[in-house]
């Protein structure tokens, strides 16, 4: 028994991979004689660029160590197929389907999509899970480094648009793997997108109290909001917090116990009795703390409605509450370790983009004195 790899031509300019046995060999499927068993793997017929070419290298290398083991096994005496390998997987498939589950659940979603058209305008189409390599990710990276903006041609995407997308990507490929759809994670020698700083909107205390005392008709969305202020919770926890998950005891106070959406990390987090009084009356372990909130853009017109009336004149967003919080903190003297913990952020890095702010705030009260010398 002979096992040979071989290659056929399909559309799309590229070239299937299979196994040729000889002398035919039985198929316990369809208990029928074949010669052919193909491995779900593709070539590209006249690679033109370095990425493809790269693929096409590496793709071999998995197909021959495949066609070693199906001949080492063959002469083991283990006759038929081992097993039948699985149809390709799209991993653009599979990242419009992560897209789509934060859809009404969170405020990147958007984010997602655009990731995944970028992604594949850079596949030409498609990918497989098997196309996921190193080299391919190394290719995207570059891609969005210097890539122009779909929307608007002769525009350069942005440095932070780039570090957002990627970070899609990432996300997408770390969940693939967990799952084990790919079978080692090909960014672990790939540096991330560095993110830009940019101008990070917030409230004054001053501007938070006139907020706190304005009325506005949508009181749960205002109390939403105001929650976010005191504890620093992005707009996805709160949404989905829960009775069960607000502790109050003699000991610790009042404090929640939750599991972080973005890190799925199990966190706990003191809240001021400013922030327990505007949750109300205790409801069942199950009920949300906010059941009408919900992410669209009726609810940002709706909070810009409410600074209005407030006489605010700041563009401020949900996630601008989560600013506020951050750099009100760090102004009124709290460590910036502590401040990052409360954040939940992994990086203390991340949490110093708040810092930088005080510092600017500072600078510019120093230069409010002047004299005339």
């Amino acid at each position: 028994m002979k096992v040979t790899l071989r290659e056929k031509v399909i559309k799309n300019g590229k070239k299937s991979l299979y196994l040729d046995f000889y002398p035919p060999i039985l198929n316990p499927e369809t208990n029928l004689l074949t010669r052919r068993d193909f491995l779900g793997l593709y070539l590209y017929t006249q690679p033109k660029t370095e990425l493809e070419r790269a693929h096409n290298k590496e793709t071999k290398i998995l197909a021959n160590t495949i066609q070693a083991k199906r001949q080492l096994a063959i002469q083991a005496g283990e006759y038929g197929f081992l097993a039948k390998p699985q149809a390709p997987t799209s991993f653009l498939d599979y990242f419009l389907e992560l897209a789509e589950q934060r859809k009404n659940t969170e405020n990147n979603y958007g984010n997602w999509l655009s990731a995944y058209r970028y992604l594949k305008a850079f596949a030409n189409g498609n990918c497989f899970m098997t196309d996921i390599t190193e080299t391919f990710c190394n290719g995207f990276r570059q891609y969005l480094e210097n890539a122009e903006m779909l929307s608007q041609k002769g525009k350069k995407l942005s440095q932070n648009s780039a570090y957002s997308y990627f970070g899609k990507f990432s996300a997408a490929i770390k969940t693939a793997h967990k799952a084990k759809l790919i079978a080692e994670n090909p960014l672990e020698n790939i540096n991330h997108i560095k993110q830009a700083e940019t101008q990070r909107a917030f409230l004054t205390l001053d501007e938070l109290q006139t907020l706190a005392k304005t009325d506005y008709d949508n009181i749960e969305l205002k109390n939403a909001c105001l929650f976010s202020a005191l504890t620093g919770l992005r707009y996805g926890d709160v949404e989905k917090l829960v009775w069960g998950e607000v502790c109050n005891d003699e000991i610790n106070g009042c404090y929640l116990r939750y599991t972080q959406e973005k890190t799925q990390s199990v966190e706990t987090l003191p809240i001021s009795e400013s922030a327990f009084q505007l949750l109300g009356q205790r409801k069942q372990d199950n009920d949300r703390l906010f059941p009408t909130i919900s992410y669209s853009d009726n609810q940002n017109k709706k909070i810009k409605e409410w600074l209005q009336k407030a006489g605010i004149t700041k563009k401020i967003t949900f996630h601008c509450f989560r600013h506020t919080f951050a750099t009100l903190q760090i102004s009124l003297g709290t460590d910036i370790y502590t401040v990052s913990k409360m954040l939940g952020h992994k990086d203390i890095s991340t949490t110093q983009i708040y810092a930088k702010v005080i510092d600017k705030k500072k600078q510019d009260a120093a230069n409010l004195i002047k004299i005339n010398m």
